[in-house]
């Protein structure tokens, strides 16, 4: 559990006792947010708060923490996966939905023009379904899959399907600074996590100027520690 989480809206209630969320007294609690910062979904949150300056308390779930497959939590995400914001007595899974929800909530980094916004979702959904998709097998095969049962085909395999997508994106910002334009919007956290994880993967991989000069900016901001700057796990 997080250290800095608060005593109610980070823990769960004993079997049979009534959640800590919800009800009349909602309204006056803080944001709290469930997952573990080992989850590339949970680093996209954490990132887009800390850069809008939001204190956003969290507490340790899923894999070893253990906490998702209790009835509490997936009373709040039936999916019993991470993260889930809680904001008052409104509960939200999904991470880039949560990234949205975060920059509207703090009117920075979600574009009020219309198309920029749709640019900005349209790249954002496409981490999730597209890029993440080929790159998440090479991270699973390397960093949580032990050396004897490691499946280096697989590996292979998320290389070919990735690299061509890293290199789309590579010249996509060619040619602008930030992904939808001249400066950051929630389009660029879950992309700068998908970055983080794939240069930190043992494997040579060619050279991306443009995705490295981007990932540098992104490591050198105060909003990226403890966050872009932790070893994959």
């Amino acid at each position: 559990m997080s250290p800095h989480a608060p005593p109610l809206r980070g823990s769960l209630p004993p079997e049979g006792a009534d959640p800590p969320w919800g009800g009349p007294a909602a309204d006056h609690m803080t944001l709290q947010l469930w997952g573990r910062l080992s989850s590339i979904n949970v680093r996209k949150v954490v990132l887009c708060a800390q850069w809008l300056g939001i204190e956003l308390p969290r507490t340790d779930a899923g894999m070893g923490f253990g906490v998702v497959d209790t009835p509490a939590y997936r009373a709040l995400n039936p999916n019993g996966l991470v993260p889930v914001l809680q904001d008052g007595d409104f509960t939200l899974w999904e991470s880039n939905a949560i990234v949205r929800y975060l920059c509207a909530r703090a009117g920075r980094g979600y574009p009020a023009d219309l198309q920029q916004r749709a640019d900005a979702e349209r790249w954002m959904d496409w981490q999730q379904t597209t890029l993440n998709r080929a790159s998440g097998p090479a991270f699973v095969q390397w960093v949580r899959t032990p050396p004897e049962r490691r499946d280096m085909a697989t590996i292979a395999a998320s290389v070919r399907a990735s690299e061509p997508l890293f290199a789309w994106l590579d010249a996509h910002l060619s040619q602008r600074p930030f992904m939808a334009g001249d400066e950051p919007t929630m389009a660029d956290f879950p992309i700068a996590c998908e970055l983080h994880r794939w240069f930190g993967l043992p494997q040579p991989r060619p050279t991306w100027p443009h995705l490295e000069r981007y990932f540098a900016h992104w490591l050198a901001q105060p909003s990226a520690k403890g966050v872009l700057d932790l070893p994959l796990s």
